[in-house]
């Protein structure tokens, strides 16, 4: 079993046996976490609670959870690039292969698109746990970078947990 499957496979059984709580962690974790797919969280989630009889609007609530979930992640990656700045920030992100060159790139297009890049890019998966970085870099306003942060990824929470709720594992492995 290769380490992704071993991951994949404990955020099942947290699911399983925590699902509430299972995919707020869950949501926190990926956020921060990039190696944690999105997609391994939510449908698996839906899954999960198709199988264990919640109803619909039960399975909303879960998706709910989990964004506010995603949300705490995100606003600690906000608050890390406000804190540290630029220079350290670019200092780490070197290590993980980002340039100087994309940072620059990413901070104008930012700059152009801010709180709709906020809002709709909580729902395009792994540019969803990197908008935070030059939200904080760029110093928005927290109380748009919360709300637009907590609509877009309950939004996605909801939505990706409906689609494993209704399609169940089939639309698991489409995603991934």
């Amino acid at each position: 079993m290769s380490e992704l499957q071993a991951l994949i496979q404990w955020i099942a059984d947290l699911l399983s046996e925590y699902l509430y709580l299972g995919v707020f962690l869950a949501a926190l974790l990926e956020t921060i976490i990039p190696p944690i797919p999105t997609m391994a969280v939510f449908p698996t989630a839906g899954f999960i609670a198709s199988q264990n009889g919640l109803s619909v609007i039960e399975a909303i609530m879960l998706g709910i959870v989990g964004g506010f979930g995603a949300s705490i992640g995100s606003t600690v990656i906000y608050l890390i690039a406000l804190k540290l700045g630029r220079a350290a920030l670019l200092k780490y992100l070197s290590k993980v292969r980002v340039s100087e060159k994309k940072l620059d790139k990413v901070e104008k297009w930012f700059e152009r698109y801010g709180d709709k890049a906020v809002l709709f890019g909580r729902m395009v998966p792994v540019f969803r746990e990197m908008i935070s970085i030059p939200a904080g870099l760029l110093k928005m306003s927290i109380k748009k970078f919360l709300t637009y942060t907590i609509l877009g990824s309950c939004a996605w929470g909801v939505t990706m947990v409906l689609v494993g709720y209704f399609f169940g594992l089939a639309a698991f492995e489409v995603i991934i």
